[in-house]
């Protein structure tokens, strides 16, 4: 009985995970292709934000620096080139 609580348990936190990863993905695709408005607020969040996007990141099984690092590479040529977001994004999941 105690493995079955223990495998929902893990479960449960993949998708929560999951939840999280998906808000931010949301978030940087707001940044690259939203209207003006929401792409400057999304770049505040991702790049400014001290208290709540560090959380969602820690949620996300992200590092806040890491992944602001990387997006930061992107923000002068992201609209030059779309594939350069999937490419970092994925190296991002895939070191967890």
């Amino acid at each position: 009985m105690q493995k079955t609580f223990s495998v929902v348990g893990n479960e449960e936190k993949l998708m929560e995970v999951r939840l999280w990863q998906a808000v931010i993905v949301t978030t940087i695709q707001e940044w690259i292709s939203g209207p003006l408005r929401r792409k400057r607020e999304a770049e505040d969040y991702l790049f400014k934000d001290q208290r709540d996007f560090p959380l969602v990141c820690q949620s996300a099984g992200l590092d806040v620096g890491q992944l602001r690092t990387k997006l930061a590479r992107l923000k002068p040529t992201y609209e030059a080139d779309p594939l350069k977001l999937r490419r970092i994004w994925g190296t991002m999941l895939a070191q967890q």
